[in-house]
């Protein structure tokens, strides 16, 4: 029977239509109703009051990680915290109640430490007879107790890799925080999950998801990482199983030590790692860093805390000429390259990158896109747009908050600290903007996410705007999370999802309230109602 949603607005991926409805059947758009239509609508329907919230596509993450989210849901959960005091008491009790060898999790905010770098100190008075690693929240760097530095063999005398750093004490002894390649010496240690684990690890990332209206996603590294097995077949198996029901694109892990040589493997996996709902297209590639921790790759060097320039300009995981010939080389096996870009160099490079495989003759519709777009420079900007590239906003991170106004503007400078997130000026350049979270890095909402977006403010910590020039308006923000991210997963090549019209995907997010309806610094407090996969309820608040 046809289920009819009524009673409220639409939002059809381009545009808001208030007091209309949206008729679907068998898994598919049948109309979007205007009210007369909806009055004279006489077929019987199974009828959904929205009792004036919103009925839009189901939100796509472009770039988020739901297998590690829904593992560390499971693990030692931190993101409920904010203080190191409150770390510390929620690592005890996790652990009083855990019985296993490892101690493991993450979601600590940089914020609450003091230069964000937690002390291995901390955790040895809770955890001593266990080694314990915490991924911080943007999982570039992670906290870990003495036990796990001395199984992992760093000492005063361990160098530094290259990709990294290790915190240290006066005496050169390590301090409990690592950086980037740094962590790999202890992550290489965790005992191997099981496939069932991974795969509970999906199951409850999906969910979550689902509660928050994403109905698909853009997996941000499928490939053996930081402790993680490569999960393509996780995700294979819940094709198989039926299990998986929202629609991914994996990105598969570009591994910076194998080069051009790992190319047909590369072809090969996605051959056989793409069926069903999921589809291993794109090649994701880490560029650079964070700014927090300093190895986002920067045009000039940061600053000191005493505004004093430093001879640190961040890290460039792929050198500029080798990142030239990587990106040529997956455009001409027909790959989406998804580059993490941070800093004003990784970005430039990043662009350049793509500018080399256009100008090899690659101009086919890749849709390739740069991640997090943080620090752009002003001559950067436009060339989004010019050269075809999508940029890939995790929106909720453009506002005033303590890691922010603490550990990044101070060190970037006044005037680099202009440059953050440019989404309006992107956008009024004609680029593509497409959203998505980073999720377990921040909260996988998309309500939050685009309220900031609209607002240059948290919805749940409002604070002046930052650089309100750089926000976009809500239509164009609701658009980049739906149409936009689906367009970049290639949705409209298959089944339409994202746009609400007649024969596409019936992928839907129901909300509450309609934040079209009132002032934009509510827009932040519309929730989810339900979640609908193929015309089919996958999540409902009750």
């Amino acid at each position: 029977m046809p289920t009819l949603f009524t009673g409220g607005s639409v939002f059809d991926g381009h545009r808001h239509l208030p007091d209309h409805g949206l008729l679907v059947d068998d898994g598919k758009v049948v109309a979007v109703l205007r009210p007369p239509s909806l009055e004279a609508l006489d077929q019987p329907a199974d009828v959904v009051d929205l009792a004036g919230g919103l009925v839009s596509p189901g939100f796509t993450d472009a770039h988020c990680h739901p297998i590690q989210g829904g593992l560390e849901r499971m693990q030692c959960d931190l993101t409920d915290g904010s203080t190191r005091e409150e770390y510390i008491a929620m690592v005890r009790a996790y652990a009083a109640g855990f019985g296993g060898p490892w101690i493991t999790g993450g979601g600590w905010a940089l914020a609450a430490f003091p230069g964000g770098t937690p002390s291995a100190a901390d955790l040895d008075a809770v955890v001593a007879d266990r080694p314990v690693l915490l991924h911080n929240r943007d999982h570039h760097g992670a906290w870990a107790n003495s036990r796990s530095l001395e199984l992992a063999g760093i000492t005063a005398e361990t160098p530094d890799p290259p990709d990294g750093r290790i915190e240290r004490l006066p005496d050169g002894s390590p301090q409990g925080t690592l950086h980037e390649g740094a962590v790999d010496r202890v992550a290489a240690l965790l005992p191997e999950l099981s496939p069932a684990e991974y795969a509970a690890g999906l199951l409850e990332g999906q969910g979550y998801l689902f509660s928050l209206g994403v109905t698909a996603w853009q997996d941000a590294i499928v490939g053996a990482y930081a402790g993680m097995a490569d999960t393509g077949s996780t995700y294979l198996d819940a094709v198989a199983s039926g299990d998986l029901v929202a629609d991914v694109v994996g990105a598969l892990w570009w591994d910076r030590e194998l080069g051009l040589d790992q190319v047909p493997d590369l072809v090969e996996r996605r051959r056989t790692q793409t069926g069903g709902r999921y589809r291993a297209t794109s090649i994701k590639i880490m560029q650079d860093g964070v700014c927090e921790n300093f190895t986002a790759a920067m045009l000039s060097p940061y600053l000191d805390g005493h505004g004093h320039s430093t001879s640190n300009a961040g890290h460039s995981f792929v050198a500029a000429d080798e990142l030239k010939e990587v990106v040529v080389a997956l455009a001409a096996e027909g790959f989406q390259v998804h580059v993490h870009a941070i800093g004003d160099r990784g970005t430039r490079e990043t662009l350049d990158a793509f500018a080399a495989a256009r100008d090899a003759g690659h101009s086919a519709d890749l849709r390739h896109h740069i991640a997090h777009i943080q620090v752009v420079h002003p001559d950067d900007v436009p060339r989004f747009a010019e050269l075809g590239v999508a940029a890939n906003a995790q929106a909720l991170w453009a506002c005033h908050e303590p890691q922010m106004d603490d550990l990044t503007i101070p060190f970037l400078g006044d005037e680099r600290a202009t440059w953050q997130y440019p989404f309006g000026g992107l956008h009024r350049a004609g680029a593509r903007l497409v959203m998505g979270s980073d999720w377990p890095v921040t909260s996988p909402d998309p309500i939050a996410a685009i309220h900031t977006a609209v607002t240059r403010t948290s919805y749940d910590d409002p604070r002046a705007p930052l650089l309100p020039e750089q926000a976009v308006d809500l239509t164009t923000a609701f658009a980049a999370y739906t149409a936009g991210s689906a367009w970049l997963n290639g949705r409209d090549r298959i089944d339409g999802a994202g746009v609400l019209a007649p024969g596409n995907a019936a992928d839907l997010a129901v909300l509450d309230r309609d934040p079209f309806a009132g002032p934009v610094d509510e827009i932040g407090a519309a929730r989810v109602a339900s979640t609908w996969v193929g015309g089919r309820a996958v999540f409902d608040r009750g």
